[in-house]
């Protein structure tokens, strides 16, 4: 059998911790009753283990249970946010706020509450992505009800300034909703200190698995109100109905616990190998780093190269690499990534980009061999360019 490429995505997902999937496993075959179910003992463990799940994730971000709502992942809980609260508070105000470098999980629905008849005020960023807080605090009207920045860029891996634009939001009494799929667990989340009013999280991102995610909705100072987007059972406290899924939640939890637990020095070992990677190719001409190298997750590494064809260039690294030039969720679209161009690329440089995902299990070994397979990938390129 033939080896298997490096595996450089994590942003895009991450392979399950094995004691992830140990946690999860007795749910499926012994524990595996309907936790709505009180009125025996299997229901009563997947009960009780969704209990302990949801107080593992509150914890982890400084919130109480009751303010944890489980979704399908980040995407559900995304929609769940941002039209449950235009659904909710469209008798106080129908604009929305967010920036042109989200996810299209927040863009996209964004764009439907538009045929609604709200309006979207889409904020620039600066050329490293972060987003200009006075543009901000001068977009917010009287009509204004809800502004939506992620915690941590999917494609660059810019870290927005939470805690200032939490305050901002409360300033003008408006509700701020983060998308923070790619933070958790790699960066401190504190909802309260960051006066966060809506939190959307998501567990394969964090070796845990997929399909699950989930909501945080603030009860206190203020109390948030959420118009569900899925009726049915009446489960999550009436705002997402649906059966539970416990093994699923349990997963969540472990990985939530386990990234939780070992952050820090993760955090530290990655953004060593994000300096090798680096250092590898800041000497060759033509190389544009995407994003804050310092400000942005220590595992992701976005660069544009000149010179090259982006799809040539993925197709000469597959049999040794395994990564992608940007949003998994975009990977079949042509058109060039919407971050990077928001970042002032052109159409040839957003195109001829590169996103490395370094995550938990990679090693030093691992990041050489990218590195040097990278660089002649891109001189055989240039070289072929310039004899055409």
């Amino acid at each position: 059998m033939s080896q298997r490429p490096i595996y450089l995505d994590a942003h895009a997902t991450t392979p399950m911790d094995e004691r992830v999937l140990e946690a999860m496993l007795p749910y499926f075959t012994e524990s595996f009753g309907n936790p709505s179910t009180n009125t025996h003992v299997y229901g009563w463990e997947a009960s009780a283990a969704v209990k302990q799940a949801r107080e593992t994730i509150a914890e982890t971000i400084n919130a109480t249970p009751e303010e944890i709502v489980f979704t399908s992942g980040a995407t559900e809980a995304n929609n769940l946010a941002i039209k449950g609260v235009a659904e909710a508070y469209f008798s106080q105000g129908k604009h929305i706020i967010t920036v042109a470098t989200e996810h299209r999980a927040v863009l996209d629905p964004c764009a439907y509450l538009e045929t609604l008849g709200f309006e979207v005020t889409y904020l620039p960023v600066q050329p490293d992505g972060l987003l200009d807080l006075e543009k901000l605090e001068k977009a917010i009207g009287e009509d204004t009800i809800l502004v939506s920045v992620m915690a941590a860029n999917n494609e660059i891996g810019v870290l927005q300034p939470l805690a200032e634009i939490g305050e901002i939001c409360h300033s003008h009494g408006v509700l701020f909703h983060t998308d923070a799929a790619q933070a958790i667990a790699k960066i401190p989340l504190d909802v309260a200190e960051m006066k966060i009013d809506l939190m959307s999280l998501t567990a394969h991102k964090i070796y845990g698995p997929k399909g699950i995610g989930a909501l945080y909705v603030r009860r206190r100072d203020p109390r948030v109100k959420l118009a569900s987007q899925i009726q049915g059972g009446g489960q999550e406290r009436g705002r997402r109905s649906g059966t539970l899924y416990t093994p699923q939640i349990v997963g969540f939890a472990k990985a939530l616990e386990i990234g939780a637990s070992m952050m820090e020095a993760e955090s530290e070992r990655l953004f060593k190998l994000k300096k090798q990677l680096w250092s590898m190719f800041e000497p060759l001409e033509g190389i544009y780093l995407n994003g804050n190298f310092t400000r942005s997750l220590q595992g992701n590494l976005n660069l544009s190269i000149e010179g090259v064809n982006g799809s040539a260039l993925l197709l000469a690294l597959q049999p040794v690499v395994a990564l992608s030039s940007g949003s998994a969720c975009s990977s079949q679209s042509t058109a060039p990534s919407h971050v990077l161009t928001a970042l002032g690329r052109d159409e040839q440089l957003a195109h001829a980009s590169l996103r490395f995902g370094i995550g938990r299990f990679n090693t030093p070994e691992e990041i050489e061999t990218v590195g040097k397979t990278a660089i002649a990938a891109i001189n055989s390129l240039r070289q072929a360019n310039k004899l055409q």
